[in-house]
């Protein structure tokens, strides 16, 4: 699946575990466009950016294109700095049924929970 994200992250591995949730690795590119506007001289990885990351790697993982329905519970609980911090954890819990997807998703870098989520998507037919 193609990324608008472009150059934004690199998916280094990804699990499925016993319990059925998926675990992704992946890196920022500390280097990308994003971080030179948000905010110089201080790089914060944007929100949306990572609401997108759960919705594109979901896709990865579903094999099925989505359309964000709803998102509850959005909690960001850690600045994200791709110098600091690049290499991200997300845990995702995914539920599908026919026509929706959802996921609930934990980001963390080391020991810090920096985003935590529920998301339920739509399945998009082509």
């Amino acid at each position: 699946m193609q990324s608008i994200l472009t150059d934004f992250y690199r998916l280094e591995s990804s699990e499925k575990t016993e319990n059925g949730s998926f675990i992704a690795q992946i890196s920022l590119n500390k280097d990308h466009d994003i971080f030179k506007g948000h905010f110089p001289g201080n790089p914060v990885t944007p929100g949306v950016c990572m609401m997108q990351i759960v919705k594109e790697l979901s896709e990865e993982f579903t094999g099925k294109k989505l359309f964000l329905k709803s998102a509850s519970n959005v909690k960001f609980m850690a600045i994200i700095n791709p110098f600091e911090t690049p290499d991200l954890k997300l845990q995702l819990d995914i539920a599908e049924s026919e026509e929706d997807v959802k996921v609930k998703n934990t980001t963390s870098f080391g020991e810090t929970i920096a985003l935590k989520m529920s998301v339920n998507y739509q399945k998009l037919t082509t």
